[in-house]
């Protein structure tokens, strides 16, 4: 189906909520106790696939609205109490959950909808429901018999009655009374009793009652299907039987199209099971939805503002006027003011994790199944907020983190009794902030890595010599090499070796780092640092030549002037510093660069730092101060460079780039392999 350009808008913002109304009820569907499912859980799940078959049937996807139909029969018999939830009936609604996610999809980007699998799920909800309804009515037989003949029904008459902001809300009185009329034969009226005078008329709300006749033997639930999008929200129907004795009934039409004020309507108190689903309308109306392109655009313009700063600032500190109080009273306030523009700006960019750590439970408790064991993922600081941006790009690394644990690190339910364990093994899920970070960790209480296992098979692999002499932290970097893994055998889930040094790769790309700690028998943790946000830092100015580098502060350990007694040379022209007991490579930044000898002073600063896992020692020519940066993408502007991971405007006009911590490392460690005739691996090991 291809989407009207005129209403791109109106599809997104459905999209969106369709999307956010799915991963609702998929965590409902999981969190649910099978046979005493919890109430408000229930209601969540129902109203959900409601709102999705409404904006399904009002922009006209078939199949979309036919699955979630019977989704919520289904559901609708479960919140009555009239059935209960078996573990077939839950994986159904799972998978249709998948299916109706997968429409979306498919209309979102004009592409064909999977017919044959959406026409499977309704039926298999379909004879659920049927099974259900044959016992009901076998239980229920003798009291129909007593029951007297139901009253002909002819067809029926309906009143219809928008609210105010019924079009300014996207839709359409003619598109719905289209679809009543293809249910049988129709006679419309108009009434503009409610319409205002001409003067005070707004012609984008709406001010007609509608009466409609319908003839035809049409099922009631028929025709509140195609208002079920909009009514109590957006508009009132009124629906009364046409029998044989319609006197009453066109009597009761005439009063009914009398019309109300709006919020006589919208507080009423006739429609009790309406109360929870308006609240909810009224609650979401206190905040909006706001593009990213314009967030991007306030982004760019704050960081315009930061340079302007910084370049009165620099004029301030080179004036010679005898008078520069006002300037520098006015350079205060104006440095106050971006700071706090700038992190109101950045608060609008946060986001809570929990978007992120939503899909994992399906996630755990699909594979869990497929592998035969019993996992409880716990999860912890879901408010905890992190830049879109590294939001949207720390969910596949997380995702394969979690299948690692839940297939290397969870042990089957036999294999964790005979080791004393409980038969359910736990999976926590946990973010937080720590210092100027934020912090997520995969801890699992599983088997915990055998560290002899993966050095043999680094050895095999001849990742590492085999006479190569490696602590448990060197050991365990080794999971992060590339086409490496302990499992068994090769299977859908593992064992190609394939994953964790992307891993690792793309949370250094966003600035992050990853550590791992591990416990034979006990379990496992990794551990992710990363940025609260990418677009402004804090750095430190270091000179280098005649050059201006800016290094993180979130990377920097500490700063001190050279002690060449703490310098010492090994294997060649390789050299470490030693730093409170601690042997730290020596890194002249100058030499992985390339620049000139000439531009470089004897006597500088060492900085020590910590990247790509790992402490080096920096030795810079000068420290310049401390300085709230913009970053500009490399990638964008130029290309992507080595150990760097940015470029900045400072305050004399001057660009200066960024340093990539675990960039520069692995640039040092190539040059210094270049310089020593490729060392072996012992070797390196021992150097780093």
């Amino acid at each position: 189906m291809t989407l009207d350009p005129k209403f791109r808008n109106l599809f997104d913002t459905f999209f969106e909520e369709a999307a956010e109304g799915l991963t609702a009820a998929e965590g409902a569907l999981l969190n649910l106790r099978l046979g005493d499912e919890d109430e408000e859980l229930v209601n969540l799940l129902f109203r959900s696939i409601h709102s999705i078959k409404g904006g399904g049937g009002t922009f006209g996807f078939t199949h979309l609205g036919r699955l979630s139909h019977v989704m919520e029969t289904l559901l609708d018999q479960v919140r009555e109490g009239a059935r209960h939830l078996q573990a077939n009936s839950q994986d159904l609604l799972l998978e249709s959950v998948d299916c109706l996610r997968c429409i979306l999809i498919a209309h979102k980007e004009a592409e064909l909808v999977d017919i044959e699998r959406c026409e499977r799920l309704s039926l298999e909800i379909e004879r659920i429901l049927d099974a259900g309804s044959a016992e009901a009515e076998e239980e229920s037989s003798d009291a129909q018999v007593e029951e007297e003949a139901p009253t002909s029904i002819k067809g029926w008459e309906l009143v219809f009655r928008p609210f105010a902001h019924f079009m300014a809300s996207g839709n359409d009185p003619y598109r719905l009374m289209r679809l009543v009329a293809e249910l049988g034969n129709t006679v419309i009226e108009s009434d503009f009793n409610a319409a205002s005078s001409l003067e005070s008329f707004e012609p984008e709300q709406s001010c007609v009652t509608w009466r409609i006749e319908l003839s035809g033997d049409v099922p009631e639930e028929d025709v509140r299907d195609i208002f079920s999008w909009v009514e109590g929200d957006d508009c009132e129907l009124e629906l009364v039987p046409l029998n044989e004795d319609s006197e009453a009934t066109t009597e009761h039409a005439v009063v009914a199209s009398e019309p109300e004020p709006q919020e006589t309507i919208e507080t009423s108190s006739t429609a009790p099971p309406r109360t929870k689903a308006r609240a909810s309308v009224q609650m979401a109306s206190s905040s909006i939805r706001v593009s990213v392109e314009k967030i991007d655009s306030l982004v760019n313009l704050v960081g315009e503002l930061v340079i302007t700063q910084s370049m009165l600032a620099q004029v301030e500190r080179d004036s010679d006027l005898k008078h520069v109080e006002e300037l520098r009273t006015g350079l205060g306030e104006l440095e106050r003011n971006t700071r706090e523009l700038q992190e109101t700006v950045m608060r609008i960019r946060m986001l809570p994790i929990g978007t992120t750590f939503a899909r994992f439970p399906r996630l755990v408790h699909d594979l869990g199944r497929q592998l035969g064991k019993n996992i409880d993922l716990q999860l912890s600081g879901e408010g905890t907020e992190l830049d879109k941006t590294v939001l949207e790009n720390i969910g596949d690394p997380l995702v394969h983190l979690v299948r690692n644990s839940v297939d290397h690190g969870i042990e089957t339910p036999e294999v964790r009794e005979a080791a004393g364990k409980d038969p359910m093994g736990t999976i926590l899920l946990s973010a937080f902030h720590q210092g100027g970070s934020v912090v997520i960790e995969v801890r699992d209480d599983g088997a915990g890595v055998n560290r002899a296992k993966l050095l043999s098979k680094a050895v095999e692999k001849g990742v590492v010599d085999a006479d190569a002499e490696l602590s448990d932290d060197q050991i365990l970097e080794i999971l992060f090499h590339p086409g490496l893994s302990t499992a068994e055998q090769v299977s859908d889930v593992s064992g190609r070796g394939v994953g964790m040094d992307v891993v690792k790769r793309n949370i250094e790309s966003l600035g992050g780092a990853i550590t791992v700690f591990s416990e034979e028998g006990v379990g496992s943790l990794f551990r992710i640092r990363l940025p609260l946000t990418l677009a402004i830092i804090d750095g430190q100015l270091v000179r280098i030549g005649d050059e201006i580098y800016i290094i993180p502060l979130v990377n920097i350990v500490e700063s001190l002037q050279v002690d060449r007694s703490n310098v010492t040379r090994v294997a060649g022209p390789s050299e470490v510093y030693r730093f409170r007991e601690e042997a730290l490579p020596l890194v002249h930044v100058s030499e992985v660069f390339s620049i000139p000898k000439s531009c470089v002073s004897n006597d500088g600063m060492v900085v020590v730092v910590e990247g790509d896992g790992r402490r080096v020692s920096l030795v810079v020519d000068e420290l310049l101060g401390i300085q709230q940066v913009v970053v500009k993408s490399l990638d964008t502007n130029y290309e992507r460079v080595p150990g760097l991971s940015g470029a900045t405007i400072l305050g004399d006009g001057a660009v200066a780039l960024i340093l990539d911590m675990a960039g520069l490392i692995r640039l040092a460690q190539r040059r210094r392999g270049e310089q020593t005739g490729q060392l072996n691996t012992s070797q390196q090991a021992a150097l780093h």
